[in-house]
């Protein structure tokens, strides 16, 4: 039987139980509009099993309670789901929404009110916690799931398309192909060729939006405006030189001029960054060469995939 939203619900204040509404809206970065545990940190969207619930349930009744979903201040109450059994990373898509699980189990510094009549609470064993990645609507009966597809942040470099003198097709092309790796875009930003307004872009996009690849375009030559891989260069932990290296060996097959592009990759946290040169044509090569390795690499990065040391030419 498919996993499902059993019931959707939302305090105004913290520490109480919640009530179960049957339908909120989810804002990305954000969590339940009206909800008092809404906000910009990791713990978003609470979400506990009806087994969990049923597990409380005598120990309820004999303090003269019956338990529901919302009891426990969970904002979803899901069914067909081992919840606390999921690795923190795990996508999960519930209704309209895709969510990231940020945490398993809490720990209670101050006890909420069902520990307090009942003396224990499954919460902070069983309970996961979410942050928002795409926002929409969420209701009861809803299906619930883990998605086992990439969230994908765009920007472009472009002066020009900036201040709206330039259509971005190169962004277009990107949107094109990251399906072939299941991959969604859940941000795109068009922004000038300023290397501290990308720092803050990239920044806000990997540790805030969750962003798992960030493809970048425009910005990677000669020009004394083109400074995507110097601001890319103070994002990134650590490098990976294979992406840029392969992009530009390939392209030179095509155009002796792909050996000027000054492209630079590397990873932040767990998100991958690949800057792609400006022009459409050359994002749509560059991109067809590296996308195989993608998903694989991110696999490896969010510690969902195996390694690849047993497959011939893998290092």
């Amino acid at each position: 039987m498919p996993a499902k939203i059993a019931a959707v619900c939302i305090s105004r204040e913290k520490g109480v139980r919640k009530e179960n509404i049957g339908e909120a809206k989810l804002r990305a970065n954000w969590g339940m509009e009206g909800d008092a545990h809404a906000g910009k940190w990791h713990r978003q969207i609470s979400l506990l099993s009806v087994d969990s619930i049923e597990k409380m349930k005598e120990i309820g009744r004999k303090k003269g309670l019956e338990l529901v979903p919302g009891d426990f201040a969970e904002n979803l109450t899901t069914e067909g789901l081992e919840l606390f059994k999921l690795p923190v990373g795990t996508y999960l898509k519930a209704g309209e929404t895709l969510l990231e699980v940020t945490q398993i189990g809490k720990s209670c510094h101050h006890h909420c009110e069902i520990f307090k009549q009942v003396g224990q609470c499954v919460m902070p064993k069983e309970g996961i916690f979410t942050r928002v990645l795409v926002g929409g609507r969420v209701k009861a009966e809803d299906g619930i799931e883990v998605w086992h597809g990439i969230p994908v942040g765009i920007i472009t470099a472009s002066d020009k398309g900036a201040i709206g003198e330039r259509e971005d097709t190169s962004a277009k092309e990107i949107e094109k192909l990251v399906p072939n790796i299941k991959g969604q875009v859940i941000d795109y930003r068009i922004l000038p060729d300023d290397q501290d307004v990308l720092v803050e872009a990239m920044t806000e996009m990997v540790d805030q939006l969750g962003v798992g690849l960030l493809l970048t375009t425009g910005g990677t030559g000669f020009s004394p405006r083109d400074v995507t891989p110097e601001a890319t260069l103070r994002v990134i932990e650590r490098a990976v030189p294979g992406l840029p290296e392969a992009m530009r060996r390939e392209s030179a097959a095509i155009s002796p001029r792909a050996m000027l592009s000054r492209a630079v990759a590397g990873i932040r946290g767990k998100c991958l960054i690949v800057n792609l040169p400006g022009s459409p044509k050359a994002v749509r090569e560059c991109l067809e060469i590296i996308l195989p390795v993608l998903p694989h690499a991110l696999e490896i990065l969010r510690g969902t995939g195996g390694e690849c040391g047993a497959e011939k030419g893998c290092k």
